[in-house]
């Protein structure tokens, strides 16, 4: 076990409080302080034994095992626990509930659908997690709810659904948050297209490729200027459905795509200009930024000497002067905001949704350098409060906007509730 290990995890998971369903946030606060998630898996897999058919443990051991980076078993719980249930429920943390929070989810990863119960830890919100197929789109029955949310990524996979989805949500008798309407808007080519024009704003052009396009420009047949419109190299290169930056490459020139492509099987990409962030120290510095009702709120920032940043692995926790460039960072945000008001004014403005997670940088010439926005990103207070002492004020106030949104959206007292709507509800 970690130094850091929170104290009650394993109290969670052998107290038995894992036979109800817990979501992702205490998996991934013990992921970060070093748990070993192993062990509760193992302990949870001998209950699972005596109590088979228990949904919210099945659920439970599907976001352990992807956590454990064991995604085929993790999906192949969350199907089993599907099949027996399609509701989930995490109870408020500060009793009274003020209102009961709808979250319409689909089956997939962990990155499938917005993690709102991250966001909203010891909250006074009831979350209610209703996962939907393109079968039950009409949504003919769902849980009693205040508000409902659209939780769903953007994908291919799940634009029928999405799609669907807008028809029975048009005169819903309850507040949406992020319409369906507008989630496509998320989409990396849609957002880069959308974005277009903006000052200050860099949106590269994303585009779609197919694996012989690639395969014409590594022969020769073709170069990247006929297949990319406007784009030379460097490039960077994912498959279409990577996520957290699986498969992503920096393509320098055509000698490199044969290599790149002979290790995967995808026949679709994505694929974009890359542009050189680096500081004057030579350093690459990603912000996330969650927007909230249009109002922007910082996360956090990694720093690397690696452009392929992820918070995790960007030496955040072993290197102190990396955290003091952050803290900075996060202090001072409020002037960031003021210097890139017209971008994130009109970022909010296009993309036309209550809740989104902006991936950026700022670029040595000052622009706003956009790497990918959603609403499926993690916003937490999870980090080692010993280590990073500066960060969870600052969630608190996305935290905070969050719920204040969810507040101004309830009914006047007295206004009929959700159970007058009986052939919409279930119990």
């Amino acid at each position: 076990m970690s130094l850091h290990t929170p104290p009650d995890f394993d109290a969670l998971v052998r107290g038995g409080a894992c036979l109800d369903y817990l979501g992702l946030a205490p998996f991934l606060r013990a992921s970060i302080a070093g748990a070993d998630l192993r062990q509760a898996s193992q302990h949870m897999l001998h209950l699972l034994d005596e109590d088979s058919g228990n949904a919210d443990l099945l659920m439970n051991l599907a976001i352990a095992m992807q956590c454990l980076n064991q995604k085929d078993l993790g999906l192949a719980f969350q199907a089993e626990a599907l099949s027996l249930r399609q509701t989930y429920t995490l109870p408020a943390s500060r009793l009274p509930a003020r209102l009961r929070l709808l979250v319409l989810v689909t089956q997939g990863s962990i990155q499938s659908n917005t993690p709102l119960e991250c966001l909203l830890e010891q909250s006074d919100i009831e979350l209610v997690f209703h996962y939907v197929t393109p079968a039950d789109a009409l949504l003919a029955a769902v849980p009693a709810h205040d508000i409902l949310f659209v939780g769903i990524s953007d994908s291919d996979a799940n634009r029928p659904l999405l799609q669907a989805l807008q028809g029975a949500l048009q005169d819903w008798p309850r507040p949406v948050l992020n319409s369906p309407r507008y989630l496509h808007h998320t989409g990396r080519d849609s957002a880069s297209r959308l974005l277009q024009g903006v000052p200050r704003l860099l949106a590269p052009q994303t585009q779609r490729v197919s694996r012989q396009q690639l395969q014409d420009v590594a022969s020769g047949r073709a170069t990247i200027a006929q297949v990319l419109a406007d784009c030379d190299f460097p490039i960077i290169v994912r498959p279409l459905t990577s996520q957290a930056g699986a498969d992503l490459q920096k393509i320098d020139s055509a000698a490199d795509i044969a290599p790149y492509l002979a290790g995967l099987q995808e026949d679709a990409f994505f694929t974009a200009p890359f542009i050189d962030y680096r500081d004057a120290q030579g350093h690459f510095k990603k912000i996330r930024i969650a927007l909230i009702g249009g109002e922007a709120f910082v996360c956090h920032m990694a720093v690397s000497e690696n452009w392929m940043i992820h918070y995790v692995n960007a030496g955040m926790y072993a290197e102190s002067w990396k955290r003091v460039e952050e803290a900075r960072f996060m202090q001072e945000f409020p002037h960031f905001v003021e210097k890139h008001r017209v971008a994130l004014d009109t970022i909010s403005q296009r993309m036309q949704l209550d809740y989104l997670v902006m991936d950026c940088a700022e670029t040595a010439a000052g622009d706003l350098l956009l790497f990918e926005i959603d609403h499926g990103g993690v916003v937490h207070a999870m980090d080692v409060e010993s280590l990073f002492p500066y960060k969870n004020a600052h969630i608190a106030k996305a935290k905070n906007a969050f719920c204040e949104l969810l507040y101004g959206l309830l009914p006047p007292a007295g206004a009929p509730t959700m159970s007058g709507h009986s052939s919409k509800v279930i119990a």
